[in-house]
């Protein structure tokens, strides 16, 4: 039960972490460079398709353009490969 609410409390979070996105009350770039251990297991793709017009295409474009797999986890990321993304979705 335990894990279960643990679980939970990551995907509320997660939840509401997309939602600021999508305001713009938080901003991609500080999460790649500092990511809470939240979303450390959030995969990269699901991170950048929560931020304003980006879609498929464009986040599969920039994580092309950074040699990123869309499928990563964004605690698997390399220093260089958060500070390239960091660098372009300013």
């Amino acid at each position: 039960m335990e894990a279960l609410r643990g679980a939970n409390d990551i995907r509320v979070f997660r939840k509401q972490l997309k939602r600021d996105l999508k305001d713009g009350n938080v901003k991609v770039r500080e999460l790649l460079l500092d990511p809470p251990k939240e979303i450390e297991t959030m995969q990269i793709e699901s991170l950048l398709l929560a931020v304003p017009y980006v879609g498929p295409l464009r986040a599969s474009k920039l994580l092309w353009h950074c040699h990123v797999s869309p499928v990563r986890h964004i605690g698997d990321l390399t220093e260089r490969q958060r500070t390239e993304l960091a660098r372009e979705t300013q």
